[in-house]
């Protein structure tokens, strides 16, 4: 491998480097999967990092843009298809994130990146754009001088092959008016700008059709919590309010502006999000064009010229997307019926849908991802997601239902360990974290790998989570570290009554609010012959919740995320571990990355510290690069390997 380093002065981006190297060569889909093997699997390989993460085809179909993983970190490769040709490949500074990317045209990339930087004493996070060559030989940054703490909101891009997107971002930090975004289009190639929406006063959201009219801005005012609509129907009309309401979520926004002048939107008045068609600009909701039995829907999948919706996304007990243009719905059947018992998704495609990216897996295996030509017919592999797995499948995952106390149902995801009766099991409780979120059935690196050790593993989608309808998130307001407890520890119960779980070999595990919920475990489980867990585990978790408000980053912001966490929590103090760490009654793991973004070390050090004062038993490691993410495969070893340690001390297998 070969690398060309291209230094950038000043800026968020310290340095790019080139990489090259030969694409991974093709292998056909028939052939079959390898046996099944009971030999043991080692925490190096649960700790790799996946191989290709959201990959995306070129518009022209021959050359994928991905992140890869190289040499243990995640770097933004370019590579061809099945060719003789060289990869390209982005790296940016240890202190910089690349945060997304699309293809604009055959030829060029508009690159989403950011970095926490010192803004008037205080550390803020900012994000900028790149417009990057395909080959790597040209880098613009895109107006980076009259750009404020936000500047990488893609609108639109060209669908004519030139190198144009429209871009929101905020054009300075020195006066109010500059705070809010206003809307250039932008040459890639160039880097010129021109604007065609200029900022108004508290609209920080915009919203542009198929053919690149600026159509929408979303007005919310964070003083007074009032909101409204703007609309107009051509760059040359002047924005007039449609709709207005008290609060921010009382509005139908357009996802998508149809040819025949009308929208689709999602809407959740029958209790969770659905898909609707409306008229424009009363905003009218129409004909339900789909909703999910019990399930929200996630969003939309556009049509090849962005004024209508093909398909709608949808995560149920697994993740995939319901087709409703007649022929991608056929050309899925028909991947389906190739893959037989694995589950298969389209990612990415072509300009002219012919091409197409898979990834094919199940909960239990990584699985790999797929190139299908329908000129051909054939699906060819492209790169495993594991190249040690490989196609081998581990331990069996199945969506479960529970009772908690209250009556309220809750689904989870229950992993056994392979190669033991599903009876008397020592049992990992694995809330996600969010807590808005929710787990399903995917491949899951830490679950699998507690599952490998011998661990039954439970993630419950406590009350409070995503996807299951507005009256259930209701149900997780005012009960962080509360009733969202009790359903955690309902899972315990009802996996014991079930004969699987063993009662008294338990712990908590999780990260980010997972991690809260663990130290809340070992806060108020713990104590005497009720006890319910032996051990806890937190990275990256929230200790005190009033210093998270406080804190200045993605995770809260603005006095209506103030207003949303006091509704998830009326009494901060009451339910923060730091201020209860003379209650802990089990030993406690701390685990967390210095470069956190988006929950800051000082939450783990301060409950460290608590725990220390109080003369409670913790470990704390700090991981000097370490993030919210765990992007560096270092980080996942370090920290699967302490969690395995912790673990057979306190909980053996």
């Amino acid at each position: 491998m070969r690398w060309r380093s291209c230094l950038l002065a000043g800026g968020i981006v310290p340095a790019i480097v080139v990489a090259q190297a030969a694409p991974p060569k093709a292998a056909t889909i028939e052939a079959p999967a390898p046996p099944a093997t009971t030999a043991p699997v080692a925490v190096e390989t649960f700790a790799k990092l996946p191989g290709m993460e959201n990959p995306k085809l070129s518009p022209d179909g021959t050359r994928i843009a991905a992140k890869m993983a190289i040499n243990g970190q995640q770097v933004l490769v370019v590579a061809p298809l099945f060719e003789d040709k060289k990869a390209s490949a982005v790296r940016v500074g240890a202190s910089v994130d690349i945060n997304w990317w699309r293809w604009v045209g055959d030829d060029w990339l508009a690159v989403g990146v950011g970095s926490q930087d010192m803004l008037y004493g205080e550390e803020i996070y900012i994000t900028r754009t790149l417009g990057v060559k395909a080959d790597m030989t040209k880098v613009n940054r895109i107006d980076w001088t009259h750009s404020g703490v936000r500047a990488d909101d893609v609108l639109w891009v060209a669908r004519d092959g030139t190198p144009r997107i429209l871009l929101s971002r905020q054009t300075g930090i020195e006066s109010e008016s500059q705070w809010y975004p206003q809307v250039a289009e932008v040459d890639l190639s160039t880097g010129r700008t021109k604007t065609v929406a200029g900022s108004q006063a508290n609209v920080f959201s915009w919203y542009a059709d198929g053919a690149g009219t600026v159509r929408m801005g979303y007005r919310y005012d964070d003083d007074s919590r009032k909101s409204a609509l703007l609309y107009r129907s051509t760059n040359r009309d002047a924005f007039k309010v449609i709709a207005s309401a008290r609060g921010s979520q009382d509005i139908v926004i357009p996802l998508t502006f149809r040819a025949d002048g009308t929208a689709i939107a999602t809407d959740d008045s029958n209790g969770r999000d659905e898909v609707f068609e409306v008229s424009l600009p009363d905003l009218k909701l129409g004909k339900k064009v789909y909703g999910a039995d019990g399930y929200d829907v996630d969003g939309v999948v556009e049509n090849a010229t962005g004024d209508d919706v093909d398909g709608i996304t949808v995560t149920d007990r697994f993740g995939h997307i319901v087709w409703l243009n007649p022929a991608l719905k056929e050309i899925q059947g028909s991947i389906d019926k190739a893959v037989g018992a694995r589950r298969a998704r389209i990612i990415s495609w072509n300009r002219s849908r012919t091409r197409f990216l898979v990834q094919v897996g199940s909960p239990s295996q990584p699985g790999a991802l797929y190139f299908y030509d329908l000129a051909n017919g054939t699906m060819q592999r492209y790169a495993w997601q594991n190249d040690v797995l490989k196609a081998r499948s581990l331990s069996p995952v199945s969506t479960i239902r529970y009772k908690a106390r209250d009556g309220v149902e809750v689904e989870a995801l229950l992993t056994l360990p392979r190669g033991h009766g599903p009876k008397n099991l020592p049992l990992i409780v694995l809330p996600h974290g969010g807590p808005f979120a929710r787990d399903s059935e995917d491949w899951d690196w830490w679950a699998q790998y507690l599952a490998e050790t011998g661990y039954a593993v439970v993630q419950p989608n406590y009350r409070g989570s995503s996807g299951y309808g507005t009256a259930f998130a209701k149900l997780g307001e005012g009960q962080w570290g509360l009733k969202m407890q009790d359903d955690l520890d309902d899972a315990v119960t009802h996996l014991a009554k079930q004969g699987i779980a063993d009662p008294k070999r338990v712990c908590m595990a999780g990260a980010s609010y997972g991690g809260y919920a663990a130290m809340r475990a070992a806060q108020r489980n713990g104590v005497g012959a009720a006890a319910q867990y032996r051990c806890a585990i937190s990275y990256a978790g929230v200790s005190d919740l009033q210093a998270m408000q406080n804190y200045d980053g993605k995770f809260l912001y603005g006095k209506t995320r103030s207003d949303w966490l006091k509704k998830q929590a009326p009494d901060y103090r009451s339910v923060s571990p730091r201020f209860g760490a003379e209650t802990f009654s089990i030993p406690i793991l701390l685990l967390h990355g210095k470069e956190d973004k988006r929950v800051p070390v000082k939450q783990s050090r301060m409950i460290a510290a608590a725990l220390k004062q109080a003369g409670k038993p913790y470990e704390y490691i700090e991981q000097p690069l370490g993030d919210h993410h765990f992007t560096r495969g270092e980080d996942r070893l370090e920290f699967l390997k302490a969690m395995g340690a912790f673990l057979a001390k306190y909980n053996p297998a």
